[in-house]
């Protein structure tokens, strides 16, 4: 069972993905998307509160005195995301996604987990990636 684990993990992130493009793609039709994206955004901090005490214990001290920088980090990453997906799918579709899928093979999975982080990276891994990214001919 455990090693199924990376699917059901998976399955959830591809799920809610596909729940917040459609959202953004219905986002279109408000005047300020910014705001629509940070309303949402709200949404979502109240459910990972939520289920925090679920995954581990719940103490907010520590992990803001301990990762107040990596809190940081992602925060501001999180923030690029819900903009860029916004403005990728309320203007140009849900369709573009694997424009951001391919850029975003480039930018995770490469650079930070291969180059920064020195995840170990398997001959799978490596040639699934290079397919997203060269076009078949």
């Amino acid at each position: 069972m455990k090693s199924l684990l990376p699917i059901v993990f998976a399955t959830i992130a591809a799920v809610g993905n596909a729940m917040f493009a459609l959202g953004q793609k219905k986002s279109a039709n408000v005047e300020n998307g910014l705001l629509f994206v940070g309303l949402s955004a709200i949404i979502a901090v109240i459910f990972a509160i939520i289920f925090a005490p679920l995954v581990g214990t719940f103490e907010i001290g520590n992990v803001l005195k301990e990762n107040w920088k990596s809190v940081l980090l992602s925060g501001l990453g999180l923030f690029l995301t819900y903009l860029g997906f916004n403005l990728l799918y309320s203007r140009y579709g849900a369709s573009q996604y694997a424009l951001y899928a391919v850029i975003s093979i480039i930018t995770t999975t490469i650079i930070v987990g291969m180059f920064w982080l020195k995840e170990p990276v398997n001959v799978y891994l490596i040639f699934y990636s290079c397919q997203k990214i060269v076009p078949p001919f």
